[in-house]
């Protein structure tokens, strides 16, 4: 199982995308992130998180995010990808709120 880490903003996101994507590329058809530890992040998460799903969908894989934060999914949201990190049954920590904007 992959994880993010626990600060993802775009000072971190090229290494921590090198990271998921060499852990994608050896592990299993269904790769699964745990997204649970991540607290501290910006819109670059979302786009570590888009780059590693194109990258499994380039080889085959699907990608499944567990333990997803609440902010980032209204962040996933507002940005209008939430549906494309949702499509390999996402699961996150905590019930969804009306988004407070």
């Amino acid at each position: 199982m992959l994880a993010l880490p626990a600060v993802l903003t775009h000072a971190q996101a090229v290494p921590c995308l090198a990271q998921l994507s060499a852990g994608m590329a050896a592990g299993p058809q269904q790769v699964v992130l745990n997204a649970q530890a991540l607290q501290d992040f910006d819109s670059s998460a979302l786009a570590v998180l888009l780059e590693l799903r194109r990258a499994c969908l380039r080889v085959g894989k699907q990608l499944q995010i567990t333990g997803a934060p609440v902010r980032l999914m209204h962040l996933a949201s507002l940005y209008g990808v939430r549906a494309l990190l949702e499509d390999g049954a996402l699961a996150h920590t905590e019930s969804l709120a009306p988004a407070q904007v």
